[in-house]
């Protein structure tokens, strides 16, 4: 029998059987690599450092096969006849490796136990950033009603580590990038929670990255942010502030794309998005007029 892994019910309670089959490879059956699709609610992104680690998983398959069998369920509509549930870097290592059949676990399951197994995998392999585990259960919270309790009960967690994780959520856009690229930790992330506006969390941002501050000097900061005398220069700056995001309202009117403007101690700088090498030159023929 497979040892505990602590993990909340786990694969055996959300897949009856499922540890055994892939344990003993009862029920094992090899499908083509081209007849199953990727799980759509599979919470980890594709990340850049990703690409190296399939590479090593796939010179291991080319040498050994793939010793533990993917998790799939029939495909419900149009499309490849399986959808995964659990196994994706298997799948794609394997495709890498240049292998054309799979073993594979068939398994019925309803849309949430494919997010919920998907997640707890990812978890127990420590596959998931922060601010992907949130997006998971909030997402098991929205679509399927579930409560942050019953969230916890799932993926073995304690209920203050799900609302902490579920925090992260409100953190500002650019935040959340920092944190999904590595510029800041998840103990920086939850050190801007501190403060209560998206403009003072985005000052603190700057300053962090600006002269690294560890997650102890960055505690600190919003402490100084956070006392009386910093609280009403926030108060003028914050009424100042109103008015740049007008102008940025204006800009993204005019330009006909997305702009932010990024307050920082000292000025500010403004981030103009495009999206094609057409957006990019319309949006310089807007500013600077045609060259014509």
């Amino acid at each position: 029998m497979a040892p505990k892994t602590g993990l909340g019910r786990g694969l055996d309670a959300l897949i009856p059987g499922a540890s055994e089959a892939e344990a003993g490879r009862s029920g094992v059956i090899e499908i083509a690599v081209t007849e199953i699709r990727a799980n759509p609610r599979q919470p980890r992104m594709v990340r850049g450092q990703e690409a190296l680690q399939l590479e090593e998983l796939a010179a291991s398959i080319r040498e050994h096969g793939v010793i533990q069998p993917l998790i799939v369920t029939r495909t419900q509509g149009p499309g490849a006849p399986y959808t995964l549930i659990a196994g994706e870097r298997r799948w794609r290592a394997a495709q890498l490796a240049g292998l054309t059949h799979v073993p594979v676990v068939l398994k019925d399951a309803t849309p949430q136990e494919m997010l919920e197994i998907a997640l707890i995998e990812n978890i127990q392999r420590n596959d998931l950033s922060p601010l992907e585990e949130a997006a998971a259960f909030q997402q098991l919270i929205n679509e399927f009603g579930l409560t942050p309790d019953m969230v916890a009960e799932r993926v073995g967690k304690s209920r203050v580590a799900i609302y902490n994780t579920l925090r992260l959520l409100k953190l500002p856009g650019q935040a959340q990038a920092a944190l999904m690229q590595g510029d800041i930790t998840e103990g920086h992330a939850r050190a801007l929670l501190g403060l209560s506006s998206a403009v003072d969390q985005l000052i603190a941002l700057d300053e962090i990255k600006k002269h690294g501050l560890n997650v102890r000097q960055t505690e600190e900061l919003i402490r100084r942010m956070n006392s009386p005398k910093t609280t009403s220069k926030k108060a003028a700056r914050d009424r100042e502030w109103q008015g740049a995001k007008e102008y940025e309202s204006r800009l993204r009117d005019v330009l006909g794309t997305k702009v932010s403007l990024v307050r920082g101690r000292k000025g500010g700088r403004i981030v103009i998005e495009f999206y094609s090498d057409e957006e990019l030159e319309a949006i310089f023929e807007k500013i600077v007029g045609s060259s014509d």
